[in-house]
């Protein structure tokens, strides 16, 4: 059985807005698998979703570089144990150096890519600021030919947040307006279409559970699942929400108007879904006084 810490029951009570030994008891029956423990919590409390995490769970830049005739760019993460090093020069200058070669080799392996010095140079750096480096992820958008479509970014808040964006049609005004409302808005796919099945399956489950607790007739029910899916679905996609800087209309209608479509898009975020240990350091000093 998983240990269940102080940490991890009050990240879960930041997330959900629940009470501790409610987050205590989730966690308990899911053995300490906190996306597990949410699912379950939205089941039976009627919790439409959960917060991110408050913590960032690890440190770093994300970073873009985009080709001069605008049809190809690269993104890519690189994490520090801290956010203090994440602006030391000497990181910068390293992730800097990655960013580039990623660039004129378009290589996404990362293993590939750091084989070719860099994996010297990442320990060379570790060794120097004391700190654990790594390189973490690296994504390529391209169009084969210059006026095949417009490959443009977005970097947010002192490179914690970066996005890519491809379009066809349009202009770079556009493309960089799309990239802008991705860096914001977080959707998870383009197109409504375009939701896995897994997710569907996952939110279908939850809301079935919720509906339930209703204790509404059958049919009802599942007009009732089948309204909030649809729902979920327009708020993760892309094109049917409603556009950042002017929220009268979707995306979809501003590109409409445009005469373009968006082929793609990636958005990276510093740390997401890596997990950092939470350092509690009052029980440690309590620990080692008892000792």
């Amino acid at each position: 059985m998983a240990n269940i810490t102080a940490g991890m029951v009050k990240e879960l009570r930041e997330r959900t807005g629940l009470g501790m030994m409610d987050c205590k008891k989730a966690l308990v029956e899911a053995d300490g698998d906190m996306d597990k423990a949410i699912d379950e919590m939205r089941k039976a409390s009627g919790m439409k979703a959960a917060k991110k995490a408050g913590r960032i769970a690890a440190e770093g830049v994300v970073l873009t570089k985009i080709s001069e005739d605008g049809n190809y760019g690269v993104i890519l993460e690189v994490n520090s144990e801290t956010d203090f090093v994440a602006r030391d020069d000497n990181f910068l200058n390293f992730a800097n150096s990655v960013l580039e070669l990623a660039f004129t080799s378009r290589e996404t392996d990362v293993a590939k890519l750091m084989s070719t010095g860099l994996e010297d140079a990442r320990e060379k750096l570790v060794q120097k600021i004391g700190e654990n480096i790594n390189v973490r992820r690296v994504e390529v958008i391209e169009f084969k030919n210059v006026n095949d479509g417009i490959v443009d970014t977005y970097i947010h808040s002192n490179n914690r947040i970066a996005v890519l964006v491809a379009i066809t049609g349009g202009d770079d005004t556009l493309a960089k307006d799309i990239a802008m409302h991705v860096a914001a808005v977080n959707p998870i796919v383009v197109r409504a279409e375009d939701v896995p099945p897994e997710l569907l399956a996952k939110e279908s489950e939850i809301y079935s559970a919720q509906a339930r607790e209703s204790g509404k007739p059958e049919e009802i029910i599942e007009k009732m699942i089948q309204g909030r899916l649809r729902k979920y679905v327009a708020e993760v996609s892309l094109l049917d929400q409603a556009f950042v800087k002017d929220g009268e209309i979707t995306v979809a209608a501003l590109l409409k108007k445009a005469g373009a479509d968006v082929v793609s898009f990636k958005r990276y975020e510093v740390g997401e879904g890596i997990e950092k240990e939470e350092v509690d350091f009052a029980a440690e000093v309590a620990a080692v006084s008892k000792g």
